[in-house]
């Protein structure tokens, strides 16, 4: 009986070391050639092409709207129509300073004139001192005459060189501030009468109109969407792509996606439009892209998840993420190897050099 139970518990201890070294041998692999597609995620929302919001450029009451959500327009179709509510007495008030200013500049001719009239005078003075002060020079050149005449004559035809000028430069002043006071009330005037009379909105575009603001009678400025309209077939992807995957993404490039609405269907796009600006608040850029073949029907602000395709490799040398060591070794039956990477997304990464198809990698310790 002590025999039996000793060859029991060495048999045991036996099993037990056998379990032990079989569950601490650490697992290995090989590499496998197999394709590795490379890609960015993305979040989705659908757009209607080219939407737009649209403003009124006067302030007032919306009268009406005259299409509804969901109505297709055509390019300089009338949307809605706006009264202003401007108080008329603005539109007297700019008038009067137009007529004013009118009435100025007709009153200033007469000033005008007298300082053409003056300009003229002036002129002849300064003909004439010119002629005296060169004559007078020539006399004392051949030594004639005294030095107090020629100074004389000399400061009488600068004073009247420097009046002329005056004259020339206050005429030019004076009619150019009148001129302009016309044009600055004239384009008050005309402003004026534009924000009293009732505004329509037209359409930019061919589209449908997806959403209005305003119900009529409400107050409405300028400041404020009162419709948006879009492309009524045409619709956009939009993605929200981070800062640290932007500098991968290029015009052309495949994008594969899926819709909330459209569960279990698998859609592709190319990438259209990289926007250079980046929203600080979420650190992402937008980019935009176009179906291959657009599902039937679509609304705006639809949602859902997306892939852009960086790159894709064949019979590329493909191992698991988590059997590299220190970001760019793995572990071999010979110790450590470092490796070159290529693609990799996931859960898998290439390797392109430092190991091969037929080289033992081992799963690093925990």
């Amino acid at each position: 009986m002590v025999f039996k139970e000793h060859t029991l518990f060495v048999l045991g201890f036996l099993g037990s070391l056998l379990i032990y070294s079989c569950g601490s041998k650490p697992d290995k692999i090989l590499p496998k050639r197999t394709s590795i597609t490379e890609s960015v995620y993305s979040s989705i929302t659908i757009q209607p092409d080219s939407i737009y919001q649209v403003y009124t450029i006067v302030a007032g009451i919306l009268e009406s709207n005259l299409v509804e959500e969901g109505d297709k327009v055509s390019k300089g179709d009338t949307i809605l129509q706006v009264i202003n509510t401007a108080p008329a007495i603005n539109t007297d008030n700019a008038k009067l300073s137009y007529e004013l200013a009118l009435e100025n500049y007709d009153k200033s001719s007469g000033f005008l004139k007298g300082l053409k009239n003056e300009i003229r005078s002036a002129l002849l003075k300064y003909k004439n001192d010119s002629v005296n002060y060169h004559r007078q020079l020539r006399l004392w050149e051949q030594k004639i005459g005294s030095k107090i005449e020629l100074d004389n004559k000399q400061l009488a035809f600068e004073l009247s060189k420097n009046n002329l000028s005056l004259l020339k430069s206050e005429y030019q002043r004076t009619e150019n501030e009148l001129r302009t006071k016309v044009r600055q009330a004239n384009n008050n005037f005309r402003t004026a009468e534009i924000a009293t009379k009732d505004f329509t909105v037209n359409s930019k575009i061919n589209g449908k109109v997806y959403a209005l603001n305003k119900n009529p009678g409400e107050l409405v400025n300028t400041m404020e969407s009162l419709a948006s309209i879009g492309s009524a077939d045409v619709f956009l992807i939009e993605m929200l792509v981070d800062e640290v995957d932007i500098v991968k993404v290029k015009l052309g490039q495949k994008v594969i996606l899926t819709l909330d609405a459209y569960q279990n269907q698998i859609f592709e796009a190319e990438v259209s439009k990289i926007y250079p600006k980046k929203d600080s608040r979420s650190q992402t850029f937008k980019v935009e892209a176009l179906f291959d073949k657009q599902p039937e029907v679509l609304y705006p602000g639809l949602s859902g998840e997306g892939n852009i395709i960086i790159a894709q490799r064949e019979e590329a040398i493909v191992i698991p993420k988590g059997y590299l060591v220190d970001g760019n070794m793995v572990r071999t039956e010979d110790g450590l190897i470092p490796v070159k990477l290529g693609l990799q997304n996931l859960n898998k990464i290439e390797i392109t050099e430092g190991i091969n198809v037929n080289t033992y990698i081992l799963k690093p310790e925990e």
